[in-house]
């Protein structure tokens, strides 16, 4: 747990930077108490009040009013007020104080996924809301305690981006990581609440009362980053906001300590060579080179388990220095007969319905036996949908029968 700095020095921040911070913040909200600001700044209050007062100082801000808890109201100096379009004009954020990028490598290696050795335990309390064979889950085991990377491969429909998506949940609850990371005076934000999903301390535990903690950090759920066709060259490197002055982390960064899965890999609109070159080296090294808008390159950890998801055999998309370095790969099979009942079982009173045996060996001896059609995982719950849908459409009690197999049987096989 980060501990909240008693100092600058110790949260690797100088007094300049924290400065510039408050003043493109009053810039922007006009005018500001002390508390609002550092809590804007999520930086300790008596910090922050100390570089205040030596603001006022410099006349740089000005007092507009009393505030509760001993505390004022500030307000821009003429003289502050230019400074502050300067700065502005460098660069805009005056949001979260950032974390120095020397505590963030020193963070994902305390919470590195090598550290980690999910049971066999973990793995199916990760998959008990889905029907994963023990086969499976003894090839999954090893791959997942690597930390590496691994392929699961097969046919559409089985399940493969369902079961990359709960391999995080084997490895635990929660990290901490950065709101945004400080690299000589430039900021790039991490924190990304589209692909992190923030998960609160408990305030009713004492916890926050005991170890205060530095709120510059934000607790996470382990982080499952998935990206399909719309993956760009450009979305793995850093992207710089010309207009704000602020950069973005790429995917790979956002997934550290997690996972990131490439789903419909060899259906992206860069080439899968252009992708394995851009990381072949990071994949061997478990580290990455990042270049900034300043043309300082800098080096930071790739430490993720990366699950490359596709219907292609991995042998036609990849040659074999790339192989080598994904040393586990994974079909993922169709469901026996047995398997696909089951999974009508599971969903059958998930999804309203009383389960009917009848019902069910129709559909399978006439809809795929008879026809020779293969049994997909994601097919029971597909064709319950259906069914639903045409008995609310018929405004019919929720039940199955062969006629409403037949029906949704022909809609969802129509063109397949």
């Amino acid at each position: 747990m980060p501990k909240e700095p008693k100092s600058f020095r110790q949260a690797s921040l100088n007094e300049s930077e924290v400065e510039a911070l408050i003043l493109k913040l009053q810039l922007a909200r006009g005018e500001i108490a002390g508390r609002s600001a550092a809590e804007c700044l999520r930086l300790p209050f008596g910090l922050v009040n100390t570089l205040l007062t030596r603001m006022k100082d410099d006349q740089l801000v000005a007092y507009r009013d009393s505030a509760p808890m001993n505390d004022y109201v500030y307000q821009l100096t003429d003289v502050g007020r230019e400074r502050a379009r300067r700065l502005s004009d460098h660069c805009s954020y005056y949001g979260e104080a950032p974390v120095a990028l020397s505590d963030y490598i020193a963070s994902i290696k305390a919470q590195s996924l090598n550290e980690q050795h999910p049971t066999v335990d973990d793995l199916q309390k990760a998959f008990s809301d889905l029907l994963v064979n023990e086969k499976m889950l003894e090839r999954l085991g090893p791959a997942v305690n690597s930390g590496r990377g691994l392929f699961l491969f097969g046919a559409p429909g089985n399940g493969k981006t369902s079961i990359a998506e709960r391999v995080t949940k084997a490895f635990g609850e929660h990290i901490w990581i950065p709101r945004a990371i400080g690299i000589d005076g430039e900021v790039m934000r991490l924190f990304d609440p589209m692909n992190h999903e923030e998960a609160p301390l408990p305030t009713s535990a004492g916890l926050l009362q005991t170890t205060k903690v530095d709120q510059r950090w934000i607790r996470i759920k382990w982080p499952t980053i998935v990206v399909g066709g719309e993956l760009t060259m450009e979305a793995l490197e850093v992207v710089f906001n010309t207009s704000t002055g602020v950069s973005e982390s790429p995917v790979q960064l956002k997934s550290n300590c997690g996972t990131l899965v490439i789903d419909d890999f060899g259906r992206q609109r860069m080439t899968t060579d252009e992708l394995l070159n851009r990381w072949i080296v990071p994949l061997e090294k478990r580290y990455d080179f990042l270049s900034l808008a300043n043309g300082k390159k800098i080096q930071v950890p790739f430490d993720q388990l990366i699950i490359f998801s596709t219907n292609l055999e991995p042998k036609d998309l990849v040659d074999e220095a790339f192989l080598r370095r994904i040393p586990y790969k994974i079909e993922v099979i169709n469901p026996s007969e047995e398997e696909f009942r089951q999974l009508f079982k599971i969903m059958c009173p998930k999804m309203g319905f009383e389960y009917d045996e009848d019902a069910v060996d129709h559909l399978i001896v006439h809809h795929y036996l008879e026809v020779g059609r293969p049994f997909r995982n994601c097919q029971p719950r597909h064709l319950l949908m259906q069914v639903r849908n045409h008995c609310y459409y018929q405004n019919q009690d929720l039940k199955l029968s062969p006629e409403s197999f037949d029906f949704a049987a022909e809609n969802y096989f129509a063109v397949m």
